[in-house]
């Protein structure tokens, strides 16, 4: 296994931190032209795997047959965050949707933004199965179940007739023979997919570039749903995150995961992204997404803003003295997209 150094954090001239990782970039002949140590790594896509495991609702009519709205749509592909707007649309979409909330396998929780987590816990509100940031993924699961009338119960195991038809499209988006791909339990307890970072930036170029999938059903159902994110990009994750910077950029299609995972298609420049960073931060994501963009020369200057802004390279302490800088110090082993 080949890891580089990505990020060192100085502190007083002192580096105080290091970030090391894995990236990698492939055009549409599915050739990486972009790399950053180890692309055959195999790497767990974690919550990065959310837009694939919701492709089973945008092949039915779900939400048009129940009503749902973008916004309640975007959740099916989502790590929500819990603030109001996200537990409004996911209270709508239970009283429409043949799912009851303790069906739900994800265990109950609170928001994973500190804001709305402190005010329910200061209003003596209770942990619920509908705030844990996985609930929209399990909502989509069970509606799927019985619309295709496969049981819900165990709906979530490996051998379950839902999980095996993910595998396949995941198989189908990869190129990688199910029999390839590594199968471990999420956080929240459904199956978790790992194949080679590469392969991982195969699925996002696919994603964003629909044309590329053979089936004809499959390419209808990405072009569906990666245009909802985009149209409601706070919904994958919530407002000041990096996916909403860059699915706010309509040319972007990008998800994360825990543990330092995270992959971006590029629609216009037709390349696909995945990275890793080792020790699970996800801190330096937008310092990593920003240099990448700059690095292969991203037109979009506006969306590498916003990203520089969301984690600025400057450290400063409590007090706002600056103490230290964050910088980014790999550069691709290949020849950078022009």
């Amino acid at each position: 296994m080949k890891f580089t150094a990505l990020v060192e954090e100085v502190r007083g001239g002192i580096v105080e931190n290091i970030h090391t990782g894995i990236i990698c970039g492939v055009d549409d002949q599915l050739e990486s032209f972009y790399q950053v140590g180890d692309e055959e790594h195999y790497t767990y896509f974690r919550s990065a795997s959310k837009p694939i495991q919701a492709l089973p609702v945008f092949l039915t009519d779900i939400i048009d047959k129940y009503g749902l709205t973008e916004q309640e749509a975007a959740l099916f592909t989502a790590s929500h965050r819990g603030e109001p707007y996200h537990i409004k649309a996911l209270e709508s979409m239970l009283a429409k949707l043949p799912v009851k909330e303790e069906e739900l396998y994800c265990p109950a929780s609170y928001p994973l933004n500190i804001q709305p987590r402190e005010e329910m816990i200061r209003q003596g509100i209770q942990k619920r199965k509908l705030y844990h940031n996985c609930a929209g993924k399990h909502m989509g699961f069970i509606t799927v179940c019985r619309e295709w009338g496969f049981p819900v119960e165990g709906y979530w195991k490996e051998d379950h007739p839902l999980q095996k038809h993910i595998l396949d499209i995941l198989s189908h988006l990869s190129g990688i023979p199910v029999s390839k791909i590594h199968i471990g339990v999420d956080g929240c307890g459904a199956p978790v997919f790992a194949i080679p970072l590469k392969r991982m930036s195969e699925v996002y170029l696919k994603l964003a570039c629909p044309d590329l999938i053979q089936d004809p059903q499959l390419q209808q159902a990405v072009f569906k749903m990666t245009s909802i994110m985009n149209n409601q990009f706070n919904m994958v994750a919530s407002q000041h995150f990096i996916c909403s910077i860059l699915l706010e950029d309509s040319n972007i299609v990008a998800k994360g995961g825990a543990q330092g995972v995270y992959c971006f298609g590029l629609k216009k420049e037709r390349a696909g992204f995945a990275l890793k960073v080792l020790n699970g931060s996800e801190d330096v994501w937008p310092n990593i997404v920003a240099s990448i963009l700059e690095q292969i020369h991203y037109n979009n200057q506006e969306t590498i803003k916003k990203l520089r802004n969301l984690r600025p390279s400057i450290i400063r302490n409590d007090a706002g003295m600056e103490v230290g800088s964050i910088q980014e110090i790999f550069q691709s082993e290949k020849l950078p997209l022009n």
